[in-house]
Protein backbone atom coordinates (compact mmCIF):
# COMPACT_ATOMS: atom_id res chain seq x y z
CA UNK A 1 0.00 0.00 0.00
CA UNK A 2 1.19 3.23 -0.77
CA UNK A 3 0.20 6.04 1.45
CA UNK A 4 0.43 9.87 0.53
CA UNK A 5 -1.18 13.15 2.47
CA UNK A 6 -3.33 15.09 0.08
CA UNK A 7 -6.74 15.72 -1.11
CA UNK A 8 -7.97 12.20 -2.82
CA UNK A 9 -10.21 14.17 -4.88
CA UNK A 10 -8.43 16.56 -5.87
CA UNK A 11 -5.65 14.10 -7.13
CA UNK A 12 -8.18 12.51 -8.64
CA UNK A 13 -9.13 15.17 -11.05
CA UNK A 14 -4.98 15.75 -11.54
CA UNK A 15 -4.83 12.30 -12.97
CA UNK A 16 -3.11 10.44 -10.54
CA UNK A 17 -5.56 7.83 -9.71
CA UNK A 18 -8.30 5.84 -12.50
CA UNK A 19 -10.31 4.70 -9.49
CA UNK A 20 -11.34 6.22 -6.22
CA UNK A 21 -13.18 4.40 -3.31
CA UNK A 22 -15.08 5.80 -0.61
CA UNK A 23 -16.57 4.06 2.11
CA UNK A 24 -20.84 4.57 2.08
CA UNK A 25 -23.86 3.84 4.07
CA UNK A 26 -26.71 2.32 3.29
CA UNK A 27 -29.01 4.76 3.40
CA UNK A 28 -28.61 7.08 0.81
CA UNK A 29 -27.31 10.11 2.15
CA UNK A 30 -23.98 11.22 1.76
CA UNK A 31 -24.19 13.98 4.22
CA UNK A 32 -20.54 13.49 5.63
CA UNK A 33 -17.19 13.74 4.86
CA UNK A 34 -15.12 12.57 1.74
CA UNK A 35 -19.06 11.53 0.85
CA UNK A 36 -20.52 15.25 1.08
CA UNK A 37 -17.76 16.44 -0.97
CA UNK A 38 -18.36 13.84 -3.55
CA UNK A 39 -22.04 14.48 -3.38
CA UNK A 40 -21.32 18.44 -3.89
CA UNK A 41 -19.03 18.13 -6.70
CA UNK A 42 -19.70 14.98 -8.45
CA UNK A 43 -23.58 14.62 -8.51
CA UNK A 44 -23.41 11.33 -10.61
CA UNK A 45 -22.09 9.48 -7.78
CA UNK A 46 -24.88 10.31 -5.47
CA UNK A 47 -27.00 9.76 -7.87
CA UNK A 48 -25.82 5.97 -8.24
CA UNK A 49 -26.07 5.74 -4.52
CA UNK A 50 -30.00 6.70 -4.45
CA UNK A 51 -30.59 4.32 -7.53
CA UNK A 52 -30.31 1.62 -4.51
CA UNK A 53 -32.37 0.54 -2.05
CA UNK A 54 -32.46 2.90 1.32
CA UNK A 55 -31.78 0.71 4.09
CA UNK A 56 -30.88 -2.27 2.30
CA UNK A 57 -28.86 -4.21 4.69
CA UNK A 58 -27.91 -6.83 1.15
CA UNK A 59 -26.05 -3.94 -0.16
CA UNK A 60 -23.11 -4.28 1.96
CA UNK A 61 -19.99 -5.59 0.72
CA UNK A 62 -21.54 -4.30 -3.31
CA UNK A 63 -20.71 -1.02 -4.75
CA UNK A 64 -22.10 0.92 -7.36
CA UNK A 65 -19.81 3.07 -9.82
CA UNK A 66 -19.60 6.16 -11.64
CA UNK A 67 -17.32 7.36 -14.63
CA UNK A 68 -16.42 11.04 -14.13
CA UNK A 69 -15.45 12.43 -17.82
CA UNK A 70 -15.37 16.11 -17.67
CA UNK A 71 -13.14 19.23 -17.56
CA UNK A 72 -10.19 17.28 -18.42
CA UNK A 73 -10.10 14.52 -16.05
CA UNK A 74 -11.42 11.20 -16.32
CA UNK A 75 -11.85 8.61 -13.47
CA UNK A 76 -14.35 6.19 -11.94
CA UNK A 77 -16.09 6.65 -8.50
CA UNK A 78 -16.74 3.53 -6.94
CA UNK A 79 -19.07 4.15 -3.82
CA UNK A 80 -18.55 0.93 -1.45
CA UNK A 81 -21.52 -0.04 0.68
CA UNK A 82 -18.78 -0.88 3.95
CA UNK A 83 -21.41 0.27 6.56
CA UNK A 84 -24.73 -0.19 6.77
CA UNK A 85 -25.61 3.05 9.03
CA UNK A 86 -23.93 6.60 9.86
CA UNK A 87 -25.26 6.63 13.55
CA UNK A 88 -24.79 4.60 16.20
CA UNK A 89 -22.56 3.45 19.12
CA UNK A 90 -19.21 1.63 18.63
CA UNK A 91 -18.02 0.68 15.16
CA UNK A 92 -20.46 0.99 12.18
CA UNK A 93 -17.71 -0.62 9.60
CA UNK A 94 -18.41 -3.46 8.73
CA UNK A 95 -14.81 -5.68 7.72
CA UNK A 96 -17.22 -8.24 6.04
CA UNK A 97 -18.33 -5.54 3.70
CA UNK A 98 -14.80 -4.11 3.17
CA UNK A 99 -13.53 -7.13 2.35
CA UNK A 100 -15.92 -7.99 -0.36
CA UNK A 101 -16.19 -4.50 -2.08
CA UNK A 102 -12.10 -4.32 -2.38
CA UNK A 103 -11.98 -8.29 -3.92
CA UNK A 104 -14.46 -6.94 -6.18
CA UNK A 105 -13.10 -3.41 -6.56
CA UNK A 106 -9.80 -5.55 -7.95
CA UNK A 107 -11.75 -8.27 -9.89
CA UNK A 108 -13.41 -5.35 -11.65
CA UNK A 109 -10.86 -2.57 -11.87
CA UNK A 110 -7.83 -4.34 -11.38
CA UNK A 111 -4.55 -2.96 -13.51
CA UNK A 112 -5.99 0.59 -12.86
CA UNK A 113 -4.52 3.07 -10.52
CA UNK A 114 -6.97 2.99 -6.97
CA UNK A 115 -6.61 5.56 -4.45
CA UNK A 116 -9.21 5.78 -1.29
CA UNK A 117 -9.30 7.47 2.09
CA UNK A 118 -9.12 5.53 5.39
CA UNK A 119 -12.44 3.88 4.13
CA UNK A 120 -14.02 3.17 7.36
CA UNK A 121 -11.68 4.52 9.89
CA UNK A 122 -13.16 8.30 10.78
CA UNK A 123 -17.00 8.48 10.91
CA UNK A 124 -17.65 4.58 10.71
CA UNK A 125 -14.84 4.82 13.86
CA UNK A 126 -13.42 1.22 12.19
CA UNK A 127 -9.67 0.51 12.92
CA UNK A 128 -7.56 1.17 10.41
CA UNK A 129 -4.90 -1.23 11.21
CA UNK A 130 -7.95 -4.29 10.77
CA UNK A 131 -8.86 -2.52 7.32
CA UNK A 132 -5.15 -1.55 5.99
CA UNK A 133 -4.34 -5.17 6.63
CA UNK A 134 -8.25 -6.47 5.10
CA UNK A 135 -7.27 -3.52 2.24
CA UNK A 136 -3.33 -5.20 1.62
CA UNK A 137 -4.85 -8.28 1.29
CA UNK A 138 -7.54 -7.83 -1.01
CA UNK A 139 -5.44 -5.74 -3.14
CA UNK A 140 -2.38 -7.42 -3.58
CA UNK A 141 -0.38 -7.10 -7.18
CA UNK A 142 -2.11 -3.97 -7.72
CA UNK A 143 -1.15 -0.16 -7.54
CA UNK A 144 -3.53 1.60 -5.16
CA UNK A 145 -2.84 4.08 -3.09
CA UNK A 146 -4.10 5.09 0.62
CA UNK A 147 -4.76 9.50 0.86
CA UNK A 148 -4.73 10.81 3.99
CA UNK A 149 -6.31 14.05 3.74
CA UNK A 150 -5.10 16.85 4.08
CA UNK A 151 -6.47 20.30 2.92
CA UNK A 152 -5.72 22.56 0.32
Amino acid sequence: MNTVRGDLIELAKAGAFDVIIQGCNCQCRMGRGIALTIKQQFPEAYRADCQTEVGDRTKLGTFTSVDINRDGFNFTIVNGYTQFHWQGDGTLADYDAITVVFRQVKQQFGGRRIGYPKIGAGLAKGDWSIIAAIVEEELAGENHTCVEFVSQ
